[in-house]
């Protein structure tokens, strides 16, 4: 594990890393993917980040950033995803603060392949903005979200899939899906696709609502409280985004959080 408090350069070699930021300033970052490689970065502190990214080509690469901030932070995030190359950028939101995302993922090269998912627990203000631009032909790009809003949680999400003119037979599928427990929650997700080329494929799912009152009651007449099957449904929900890395250690201690976050509320 590797402290980060200073603006750095990150070169992700072959095999697992973990990363700790905690700065009590606003921080840049460059992490360059060269072989393949996966990494987890635990954001415990920082005013704001700002991260660019770059995968060279050939590599398959995996990034997760798990916000355990108590404070508000702000993210503006730009990848680049070169040929034959698959990038997976993702999230896990369980740090019960303001939190303000932007990310942009270009696809820069045939073949690219880029995918941006997030697990938020939303127990405060949450805005993301996420854009994946497939510039080359034979690309695909990818957004998934989900979402579990609680009763201070409000979720803004604005995911845009973008195919421009010449990117012949690329792909861009976005799924995105709020979960809540009680009338009056708010959640936004505004889903678009702007296809400037006819040979390609897109398309988008979107769903909110509340957990089915019959799925509680039938839980309920098996002995559990309200929270217990508060607690199990939103960990079944997200507990996914843990499996983006390849690692049974690291992923037992993220459910392991994740489940300790969910009992405490």
């Amino acid at each position: 594990m590797r402290d980060i408090h200073v603006n750095e350069d990150i070169l992700l070699e072959e095999g697992f890393a973990e990363f700790v930021i905690d700065s009590q300033r606003d921080l840049d970052l460059s992490i360059r993917c060269l072989n393949h490689s996966q990494a987890l970065f635990r954001i415990r502190n920082a005013k704001s980040l700002r991260i660019r990214g770059f995968a060279d080509d050939g590599v398959e690469s995996t990034v997760l950033f798990w916000n355990e901030c108590e404070a508000p932070l702000t993210c503006d995030e730009t990848y680049e995803v070169n040929e034959h190359t698959h990038l997976v950028i993702a999230y896990g939101e369980c740090s019960g603060s303001k939190t303000d995302r932007s990310t942009y993922m270009a696809l820069r090269k045939p073949y690219a392949h880029g995918e941006l998912v997030s697990a938020s627990l939303v127990n405060a203000p949450m805005d993301y903005r996420m854009n994946v631009v497939n510039f080359a032909p034979h690309t695909l790009g990818e957004i998934r979200n989900f979402a579990v809003v609680l009763k201070q949680g409000k979720l803004m999400i604005d995911a845009i899939g973008k195919i421009v003119k010449g990117a012949i037979r690329s792909r861009s599928h976005q799924t995105s899906r709020a979960l809540s427990f009680e009338e009056g929650q708010r959640s936004t997700i505004l889903p678009e696709l702007l296809i400037d080329e006819n040979d390609v494929e897109a398309s988008h799912a979107m769903s909110i609502g509340r957990v089915d009152d019959e799925q509680l009651y039938y839980m309920m007449s098996r002995g559990l409280s309200l929270s217990q099957c508060t607690a199990l449904l939103s960990a079944g929900y997200l507990m996914p985004v843990a499996d983006v890395i390849d690692n049974e250690e690291v992923r037992n201690a993220l459910r392991n959080e994740l489940e300790r976050k969910l009992s405490a509320l």
